[in-house]
């Protein structure tokens, strides 16, 4: 099912439309409204609410941050970024994967726990970085470490 997103920015009191998509998969909007950020164009913003108006789906957002930016080639299918949230090591990358559905990123940024080489991260928070081409999913450590025979 094909559908229409639209991001509307907080100008003073008023929202503003800024970035318009028609034709596109219900299943990145929703991975996209599972998101607290957006990158475009060197800026970050993040998402205060999403609503349903007539047949448009809306993201409302802030500004967060601005950045120089470089926009990267795609690698072909859908990218996920697990890094640990740590600004001051400029979030470590803890690994990558590729999907060929929204669908199946979705359910990735929707769990709470990942383990990941057998230690258990909780999600502080998503983005979606269209500058890089990728979605960001933001972890830190819960202290929690498989022991071997654990898993199932």
């Amino acid at each position: 099912m094909q559908s229409i997103l639209e991001y509307r920015l907080l100008k003073g009191e008023e929202f503003t439309p800024i970035y318009y998509y028609d034709d596109i998969e219900m299943e990145q909007i929703l991975a996209r409204r599972e998101c607290e950020f957006f990158v475009k164009n060197g800026v970050t913003y993040k998402q205060t609410s999403s609503a349903i108006e007539d047949q448009v789906n809306l993201i409302y957002v802030e500004v967060f941050e601005e950045a120089p930016f470089e926009i990267q080639p795609g690698q072909g299918g859908i990218q996920l970024e697990f890094r640990e949230y740590n600004p001051r090591k400029n979030h470590p990358l803890l690994k990558v994967e590729q999907f060929s559905f929204h669908l199946n990123v979705l359910h990735k940024i929707g769990a709470v726990y990942h383990f990941i080489d057998d230690v258990e991260w909780e999600r502080d928070s998503a983005e979606i970085d269209e500058d890089r081409m990728t979605y960001v999913l933001y972890l830190t450590p819960t202290g929690y470490v498989l022991e071997k025979g654990e898993r199932a």
